[in-house]
């Protein structure tokens, strides 16, 4: 353990000479973020390298300078990665670790790294790196677990089961169909998640404390080595602005809200008494006291990582709604929300995508569910309005009569005998039974973007052309 001299004097190099002596323990221990900042190294010392060829570029450090700087920091880079740095929680956070570590590779010429910058630009930039990067991962995997779903599609574009209104039976839908309510569901999301990669396409190095610098410093150079579009335009909104994360934690909570809806129809179709699908030992578990148990553990977690992500949004919205501008220390309590939210938004994408790809899908069970609580007494009301000209809303009546009629014999509207029907409404004939199956009910569904086998294809082969 260092001594209190050592630990007092490695504080006050950070913070120069305003202090006379070191933080107690309290405070070094509220105000250190390096456990959990280190995760941005990398964007770190990406962004010193940019702004140090920067500034030698305008003339700000030497070119010798610059090169000792790059040559330090490159060194820094591969102790990270091979785990030979030793992080300090004396020296508070990423930004004043390399540093440090620079100064004792490099000597003075270290110091120069941090002309025409503060720690405020330089964690905005860290933070939005960091931030685009996950982004553009996230569209990676929802590519990945689109595709899933359009493959599974494909597979069953004719498997009939039952489309749910309230969780009872509407009407036959095919399992297709229904996977490609998904493709929708997260093809919005990736799309939210490339809107806000262009939204935070922007710089914020250069905008120094709040007031931007004195240094005839190019921030556009910068921004392009960085591969940003453009540097941000307003330096006090550029170190107070935490929009960059605050939209990623509400796209992570809708897509976490998307694959929880998902989930939940996983567990219930992976029930004995659904039996719609069977999941693979890979996304299952087992009871330690009931040996035929098969638990979709892997959906429910899923589930459960969505409340995780919710709350990760509601802390840093509630993080920020106070602050004044600019920069505040509150705004430390940023990352771990955002770091938090991406591994679960991570995890569940892929387990997620795996269980899709997995799962067997049992489609004798779907078909034979699909027929149950009349599920095709639309198809007999539209009969009526197409065949014996009724208003929709008799025809509506005319059905609900047969419909408890069959429900007073346990049998199924195609069931019931025509001398039935017609002694509800004489006008009906025996074609009608041509569009009381499921498959009749589903094949009639071409309206664009219905559950017809044809429009169900439709819709894949555009999915597929923009996937």
């Amino acid at each position: 353990m260092a001594d209190d001299t050592t630990d007092t004097k490695s504080s006050n190099q950070m913070w120069g000479g305003r202090f006379a002596s070191g933080p107690d323990a309290i405070m070094e221990e509220i105000n250190a973020s390096i456990g959990f900042d280190k995760k941005l190294f990398a964007q770190d010392i990406r962004g010193s390298i940019a702004h140090a060829t920067m500034l030698a570029h305008q003339g700000i450090i030497s070119a010798e300078d610059k090169d000792k700087i790059v040559h330090g920091l490159n060194t820094i880079l591969s102790e990270i990665e091979s785990g030979n740095f030793e992080f300090s929680r004396q020296l508070e956070d990423i930004h004043m670790n390399v540093e440090a570590r620079l100064a004792t590779l490099i000597g003075p010429a270290a110091g120069r790294l941090h002309t025409a910058r503060s720690r405020n630009d330089q964690v905005a930039l860290d933070f939005r790196l960091w931030v685009k990067e996950e982004l553009q991962k996230t569209e990676q995997m929802l590519t990945g677990l689109i595709a899933a779903f359009l493959d599974r599609a494909e597979e069953h574009a004719e498997s009939v089961m039952p489309g749910f209104t309230h969780l009872q039976t509407a009407q036959p839908v095919t399992f297709g169909h229904h996977c490609m309510a998904y493709v929708e569901m997260f093809g919005r999301d990736r799309a939210r998640v490339r809107h806000a990669i262009e939204h935070l396409d922007e710089s914020p190095i250069g905008a120094a404390a709040l007031a931007g610098t004195g240094y005839p410093i190019d921030r556009h150079m910068t921004a392009k080595a960085l591969g940003f579009r453009e540097p941000t335009r307003n330096s006090i909104d550029t170190v107070s602005d935490r929009d960059f994360a605050i939209e990623f934690l509400s796209i992570a909570a809708i897509a976490g809200m998307h694959l929880s809806r998902l989930a939940e129809e996983i567990v219930i179709w992976s029930t004995p008494q659904f039996g719609f699908v069977r999941l693979s030992d890979a996304f299952s578990t087992g009871s330690s006291i009931m040996p035929q148990k098969k638990n979709p553990d892997a959906a429910e977690l899923v589930r459960a990582k969505t409340g995780r992500i919710n709350g990760s949004l509601v802390a840093l919205l509630t993080i920020m709604k106070g602050l004044p501008l600019a920069y505040s220390k509150d705004m430390q309590e940023d990352k771990e929300q955002v770091f938090d939210a991406a591994e679960s938004l991570e995890l569940a994408i892929a387990a997620m995508t795996g269980m899709v790809r997995d799962m067997t899908v049992n489609t004798a069970r779907m078909k034979a569910a699909a027929g149950s609580g009349y599920s095709t007494a639309t198809d007999l009301a539209d009969w009526l309005v197409r065949e014996a000209g009724l208003p929709f809303r008799d025809a509506h009546h005319v059905t609900g009569r047969a419909v408890a009629l069959a429900e007073s014999k346990g049998c199924d509207l195609s069931e019931l005998p025509l001398s039935d029907l017609q002694a509800i409404h004489s006008d009906i004939t025996d074609k009608v039974y041509d569009v009381l199956t499921v498959e009749a009910s589903v094949a009639s569904r071409k309206s664009f973007g219905g559950t017809a086998p044809s429009e169900v294809r439709r819709q894949i082969a555009f999915w597929r052309a923009r996937n």
